[in-house]
């Protein structure tokens, strides 16, 4: 294991982490964009999606599978102690419990659907980033960067709108919902490109690195191996 991680690594890493709790706490709003209706998460959770994709561009995949597991696991302690905080006890004189446990209290399959959309999804979004650069020998990031989205924001919206709804909401629902979803965080992907390949030039010369994944092992179990 290779255990030297440079500045702007180490940065964007933490602010994987950050945008991904972030949008977690913002899913709990409904908002109008328009005549869709959307959560308004949506407004930062396609940010992890593209640092996804600047830490696999400049770094490759197996740096990407670590930070993804690493957010997972914060997002999973955060999620772990806002439990803990809604089921404390209340001081008599505070009068908010019943707020906090609506904005904050998750069913157990919306966090199941959440962990698991969120692992298979950012996973997807990298291999195929990965794997569309040794194509295309490194060439046409910015086809691969939005590739990578429509992939991964498919997996993790028909994996999270089912198992958090079914039976809950009508499938016509569930899938304007999916739908929605992956159409949204696509635009989203293409409106920040100008942004997402000035970031990618910095960071390759800032680094001096470029990394194409020549046989790399792409288990998704492989944590540590970096």
């Amino acid at each position: 294991m290779n255990k030297q991680f440079s500045l702007p690594f180490v940065v964007l890493a933490m602010m994987f982490s950050v945008f991904l709790i972030l949008a977690n706490l913002m899913e709990v709003k409904v908002v109008k964009i328009g005549i869709l209706t959307a959560t308004a998460g949506l407004s930062v959770f396609p940010i992890s999606y593209i640092i996804n994709d600047c830490i696999v561009e400049v770094y490759g995949f197996a740096k990407a599978r670590f930070v993804i597991w690493m957010g997972f696991l914060l997002n999973m302690i955060f999620v772990v102690f806002l439990q803990v905080c809604i089921a404390l006890p209340s001081d008599p004189s505070w009068t908010a419990q019943a707020a906090v446990e609506q904005v904050f209290g998750n069913t157990p399959r919306i966090l199941l659907g959440s962990f698991v959309a969120f692992i298979v999804g950012s996973m997807v979004n990298a291999q195929v980033m990965s794997r569309m650069k040794v194509r295309d020998g490194g060439k046409r990031f910015s086809l691969r960067a939005i590739m990578s989205t429509v992939f991964g924001e498919s997996a993790d919206s028909l994996i999270f709108f089912p198992i958090a709804f079914a039976g809950m909401l009508p499938l016509a629902t569930i899938v304007t919902l999916v739908w929605t979803q992956v159409m949204l965080k696509t635009l989203y992907e293409i409106v920040a490109l100008p942004i997402t390949i000035r970031v990618v030039k910095l960071l390759k010369r800032v680094e001096g690195t470029d990394v194409t994944d020549v046989n790399v092992d792409y288990k998704w179990w492989k944590v540590f191996k970096i």
